[in-house]
């Protein structure tokens, strides 16, 4: 029987590529496993705002720029879902982490920043296009949804994801205990959420009111979103995206050198 070779080392090459798949898997089965928590909570959620809105409130009946109502706020309420859900993803997952001193695990492997932060956040991108799914087949059920512009539906819904998956890393990074987070979440995504008109039209809004919410990058990924389905946009299609790009590559700049330094990650 020939003798055992000695173990070598493994070659990694520029990028490693399996250690960024592995982490990138470990966060999809992480939302996986609680499934009822991070898929069915948002469905039920997003059902209760509908419920509300057009029963409640009395919107069953009206129309916005002669839309329907219900049209209308079908879409801004599954944005909703994919932003939030994005978010706390990848926060939720660096936080816990952290608090529970395990961060070690995810340093130590040969990952680098960049690696690190493109696992995350398309960890994150994963969690909020699966909420998307989800939720829009359950809207359907009950509300009439049709696709305006396919084109428009997926680079919204991915850049959205994105960017929120990102501001997750972001505040997980900057966040020491679970406090923290949650005042990223209750000052900083709720608010530009919903003041994005997610459940109305900004062109109701005074004139002020416009203009801030024209300043609001939450607002052009509702508006480009909901066009993908109505066809209505209350904002510029195209500085939407030209936005929501240059948001998203300074935000994964600012992430890898943040990762890279190990900022309030490296003891």
């Amino acid at each position: 029987m020939l003798p055992a070779s000695p173990p070598t080392v493994r070659q990694i090459g520029a990028v490693n590529w399996l250690g960024f798949w592995t982490l990138y898997v470990r966060e999809v089965r992480r939302f996986f496993k609680v499934s009822t928590q991070t898929i069915a909570a948002p469905v039920v959620t997003t059902l209760l705002f509908l419920v509300v809105f057009l029963l409640a409130l009395g919107g069953a009946g009206r129309s916005i720029g002669g839309i329907p109502y219900v049209e209308f706020l079908a879409p801004g309420l599954v944005m909703m879902s994919v932003m939030q859900n994005s978010f706390a993803n990848t926060s939720s997952s660096l936080i816990i982490s952290k608090v529970q001193g395990n961060i070690v695990d995810i340093l130590m492997p040969p990952l680098s920043g960049g690696e690190l932060t493109l696992a995350y956040a398309l960890g994150g991108v994963t969690r909020g296009l699966v909420v998307a799914v989800v939720v829009t087949l359950a809207i359907w059920c009950v509300v009439p949804i049709r696709i305006h512009d396919w084109t428009a539906v997926i680079f919204y819904g991915i850049a959205a994801s994105l960017l929120l998956s990102v501001l997750g890393v972001l505040g997980g990074i900057w966040s020491e205990k679970f406090d923290h987070i949650a005042a990223v979440t209750n000052f900083i995504v709720t608010p530009l959420s919903f003041l994005s008109g997610t459940f109305y039209s900004v062109e109701q809004m005074p004139e002020n009111w416009r203009v801030a919410a024209h300043l609001n990058p939450f607002f052009y990924m509702i508006d480009g979103f909901r066009y993908g389905f109505i066809g209505h946009a209350d904002g510029s299609l195209a500085t939407g995206a030209v936005l929501l790009v240059g948001v998203n590559a300074a935000l994964l700049v600012l992430c890898f050198n943040l990762i890279a330094r190990g900022y309030k990650l490296k003891a």
